[in-house]
């Protein structure tokens, strides 16, 4: 059974009595399955657990929990998300219509060596698959299988396909700090090749190539990557601990979403951080040529992140976020108002 994370987390073992033998489980964080170890007596099972704590990527200092990560040379770990967007629109004459976006990448991290607390990775990009429901008919684009047939569909299929088989080499601290992402040239390529054999108008080809770069740079993924990599704060936290990250949600700076993140528990070798957070509601109001256009909007998030305790590497992730927005116009005669309100869930390693 699959399970995600976004914190990394000190494997604890549970001790069970069989007989005399004593039995150590812990997460596999390639897949999630318990694994159960057994040892001869009581005396040997403290003694691989105070080896498996002094080797954990999180673990207890001075009652502090602090994040490092200890990945094996030649092991993958997963790191696929999957993004579900259900969206309800109201307008103005009552009538309601319902649409459900699903996206799921692929993606893995392979460990070449480790020197000078230097993790050498290479990410993988796998597969990519994208469906659509609206109006009681789904339309779905997968990588992994064969191409649509309806034309639309299948030049999307072409350039996701350009997406996936790239392969990318990351260099990371045993902290877990993002030293660099390269290896781009090859993937560019191959999307400028893949684009032009689609289209030959030029505006065209620059502007997919354009919006094929801009998610995959490496500024995007660095930023990316540690957002669910590296949760606990640098000093480490006890648990119970709260804390929060203030990012920008507008170009000025003058909107944040704020996420509180409280470290929830640390057993059966699997660090639980859960997280609420939000924008506050935002206002906004003009009015030109007599006309006034008035938007209301709220934004919530909660979920938790769960990290493997020895590897450090996230287990499982599960955010649901909810977005209402209101726009109301008036014209000083009549008043429309037409409310959308879209719930998302985003979970890695599902």
């Amino acid at each position: 059974m699959k399970k995600i994370t976004v914190l990394f987390v000190l494997s604890l073992a549970i001790i069970s009595c069989k007989k005399e033998a004593k039995t150590i489980t812990k997460i596999d964080p390639t897949t999630g399955d318990t694994i159960k170890i057994e040892v001869a007596n009581e005396a040997d099972s403290i003694k691989m657990i105070k080896e498996m704590s002094a080797k954990a990527a999180i673990k207890d200092s001075a009652g502090y929990f602090v994040q490092n990560f200890n990945l094996e040379k030649g092991k993958t770990y997963p790191f696929t998300t999957f993004q579900k967007e259900s969206i309800s629109a109201v307008a103005p004459n009552g009538e309601k219509q319902n649409m459900t976006r699903e996206t799921t990448d692929e993606v893995n991290f392979t460990v070449n060596n480790f020197a000078q607390d230097i993790y050498d990775i290479t990410i993988n990009f796998a597969s990519k698959k994208t469906s659509q429901t609206a109006q009681g008919k789904t339309v779905s684009v997968d990588t992994k299988k064969p191409a649509p047939t309806e034309e639309g569909l299948k030049n999307k299929w072409t350039l996701d396909k350009a997406m996936v088989g790239n392969k990318l080499n990351m260099k990371m601290s045993k902290q877990g700090k993002i030293i660099s992402i390269t290896g781009f040239e090859p993937a560019y390529s191959k999307f400028s090749a893949t684009i032009n054999s689609l289209t030959k108008d030029a505006n065209i080809r620059k502007q997919l190539l354009a919006e094929s770069k801009s998610g995959f740079n490496e500024k995007n993924l660095t930023e990316q990557f540690s957002k669910n990599i590296m949760i606990l704060p640098k000093k480490g936290a006890k648990i119970g601990d709260k804390w929060s990250v203030s990012e920008n949600a507008s170009a000025d700076g003058k909107v944040k979403v704020t996420t509180n993140y409280t470290l929830k528990k640390i057993e059966n070798g699997v660090a639980e951080i859960t997280l609420t957070g939000g924008i506050p509601k935002q206002n906004q109001k003009n009015t030109m040529n007599g006309v006034t256009r008035s938007i209301s909007s709220d934004f919530s998030q909660n979920g938790s992140l769960k990290f493997d305790v020895n590897s450090g590497w996230i287990v499982n992730q599960n955010i649901d976020v909810k977005t209402t927005q209101k726009e109301t116009i008036n014209d000083g005669k009549q008043s429309q108002s037409m409310t959308t309100t879209t719930n998302s869930s985003v979970i890695v390693n599902p």
